[in-house]
This record gives structure tokens, sequence and C-alpha cells, in this order.
């Protein structure tokens, strides 16, 4: 069985810094893109930043320039680096995985319960 397990989430003021880590466990043959989403309270799921295997990452307009993602593909862990935090940034953050199980299978989907990121202004 695959399983993402976030940690990092805090309350922090407005202006600090917080670093988000998701590992992926159990057995599989290989993890592709890599990512994080956040889901405010009332709103829906957003990408927030991804990365692939090969280390290109996309990022939502919102945080470009403030949050830095990335991955340790042998540790099967994903990153997410996120400076000067503002209030508009609270919300509970998700890790997601796109994870082929086995040689011969497409991906699937794989998502963390999610950790809080609490920003107070």
């Amino acid at each position: 069985q695959v399983q993402l397990v976030e940690s990092g989430g805090d309350l922090v003021q407005a202006g600090g810094s917080l670093r988000l880590s998701c590992a992926a466990s159990g057995r599989f043959f290989l993890i592709n893109t890599m990512g994080w989403y956040r889901q405010a309270p009332a709103k829906q799921r957003e990408l927030v930043a991804d990365i692939t295997n090969g280390g290109s990452t996309k990022y939502a307009d919102s945080v470009k320039g403030r949050f830095t993602i990335s991955r340790d593909n042998a540790k099967n862990t994903v990153y997410l680096q996120m400076n000067s935090l503002k209030p508009e940034d609270t919300a509970v953050y998700y890790c997601n995985a796109d994870i082929r199980r086995w040689a011969t299978t497409r991906g699937m989907d794989y998502w963390g319960k999610g950790t809080l990121v609490t920003v107070s202004s």
C-alpha cells in the first residue's frame, strides 16, 4: 500500500517561513510528478507547485518568488519551502504524487491527509 505523509504545518506570523515535507512509502515502481495543493476554508483545492522526477517545476502565480518546491528522489520525498508567508496562504496543504505501482501500469494519483498552515497577521 502506498502512503503519502506530510509534516511541517504550523502557526506562523506573516512574513515568516515554513518548510513542508512529504514522504512516500510502500511498494511502487516509480514516482512521476509530485506536488503540493492547498485548500482554504470555503475555497476549492488549488495547485501550489509541482515538480517532475526530472526536476521541472511549476508554481501558482500567487506563490512565485516566495515558495520553492524540491524533491529528493532517493528518499521519495518532496519539500515546499515557504517564505514571506501571508495570511492568505492559510490553508490545509496536501501532498500529491503520480505513482506507478508496477512497470507495466500507468501512474495513479495519491494524496496525503494534509497538514495545516496558519499565517497570522
